[in-house]
């Protein structure tokens, strides 16, 4: 199984994901110089071993169709990768190629980016044709800024097992809360397994908040998250721990053992039910109990949070159109084929998601719907990738904590976060 260890934690799809030993570098040359006068094109990542391999042989395969192009792959400490990069910008010298995530307008809006949609109508790239809703999302002021390279929506990890003992039938996308929430009791043994391991993580419960109608920043800029809808979906989630007891409280997931959340529950066969990225795959691979993937259910509306990263190019860049050209190359189906192989992560590549490639990689032993994130791709919700994104979450993380110890309404803990939010973003109206 090719799976990183390193690579697998939650955070390391959204840009904060565990640190490399070091900044590495590995080049792939063509025979030719490549890169003019300028030297090689300088692309930087973060990760683990595996983004490392799978990074390198894409760029590989890169240069093996453009002899003309010549790479250096630098992979930085995911804690340090932006002051590292930003620093790099600021000195004249940024990467040709950066890989971005929800960070992105953190970049673009100090100008540190270079807009891309001249480069790709001049290239034909068009990229809700390639990527779907997710095309679009690396946007600032009606600017493209990158362009999508990995992204998996939220899938449900479902206990067969379980379920079926339980006489219930697989989740579909169909599924509505009422339906959740009856299986979940269905699936709960007090004290000893519950239906549903939680969405207290932010992208899990909004999630549930746009499925409701509501969103987290509105068309003007401006944040939402006491608005009625948002409320309620919130409310919804933290009933399912303290008023159905169908989700493991904190101390709950305590008594399971030392920093075991839902991630490492679902394997222990704890929670029948487990919401999340590709990564939970991982601690899967030698499980002795059959599970499979379903698209999440819906609200009002489908809507599901994604996971992934994007190519930019700095603005220090002197070589542009190679930069691109690169960028194009890696973001085909040719190229993102390398990422399933590996078990890096969901390629962006809609035509990857629903080839043979991804829905029968052959490292999956067992017969698993893989097909479940090209159909959550069709209703991935349009994150707030705003320039005050850290501050946003870290708000939201501290308002949100009495809240999920059962200690507050989600109704006092939104409008406080609400004000708090006023305060940290710019208007854009």
């Amino acid at each position: 199984m090719p799976f990183d260890r390193a690579q697998v934690s939650r955070r390391s799809f959204l840009g904060l994901g565990v640190a490399a030993a070091g900044v590495i570098t590995l080049t792939a040359c063509g025979s030719g110089s490549g890169a003019g006068s300028s030297g090689p094109l300088v692309m930087t990542v973060w990760g683990g071993d595996t983004d490392r391999k799978t990074y390198q042989a894409r760029i590989d395969l890169l240069v093996k169709k453009y002899p003309d192009l010549n790479v250096k792959l630098q992979l930085i400490p995911s804690d340090s990768y932006a002051q590292k990069v930003q620093t790099m910008i600021a000195g004249g010298s940024g990467p040709d190629i950066m890989q971005v995530a929800e960070d992105v307008n953190t970049y673009s809006s100090k100008g540190q980016l270079l807009a891309l949609d001249d480069l790709a109508k001049k290239a034909g790239l068009d990229a809700e044709e390639r990527f779907g809703p997710v095309g679009t999302i690396y946007s600032y002021e009606d600017k493209t800024y990158a362009i999508p390279d990995r992204s998996g929506a939220v899938t449900v990890y479902y206990n067969k097992d379980l379920y079926d003992k339980a006489g219930i039938d697989a989740p579909t996308a169909d599924w509505t809360w009422d339906d959740a929430l009856a299986a979940f009791k269905e699936l709960t043994v007090p004290g000893k397994q519950w239906g549903y391991g939680g969405a207290e993580w932010y992208p899990q419960w909004w999630s549930l908040a746009y499925q409701n109608g509501g969103t987290i920043i509105d068309d003007n800029g401006r944040p939402a998250v006491d608005s009625d809808e948002v409320v309620e979906a919130l409310q919804w989630a933290g009933d399912l721990v303290f008023k159905h007891k169908v989700v493991p409280s904190k101390a709950d997931y305590a008594d399971m053992g030392s920093e075991v959340g839902a991630d490492q529950a679902f394997p222990l066969q704890k929670i029948a039910t487990h919401a999340n990225g590709f990564w939970v795959i991982a601690g899967l691979t030698d499980a002795k109990f059959d599970w499979d993937i379903a698209p999440m259910w819906r609200g009002k509306k489908q809507a599901v949070s994604a996971f992934g990263s994007g190519l930019a190019i700095s603005r220090t860049s002197k070589q542009r159109d190679n930069a691109f050209k690169a960028i194009d190359f890696l973001t085909s189906p040719e190229a993102q084929k390398l990422i399933i192989s590996t078990g890096e992560d969901v390629p962006a590549s809609l035509e990857v998601q629903k080839s043979d490639a991804f829905l029968k990689p052959a490292w999956m032993k067992k017969d698993i719907n893989m097909a479940a994130y090209g159909e959550s791709s069709e209703f991935v919700l349009r994150s707030p990738f705003i320039p005050e994104r850290t501050e946003m979450i870290s708000a939201i993380d501290s308002h949100l904590a009495n809240f999920w110890l059962g200690k507050e309404s989600a109704k006092k803990a939104l409008t406080a976060l609400q004000k708090d939010l006023e305060s940290i973003i710019k208007s854009a109206s």
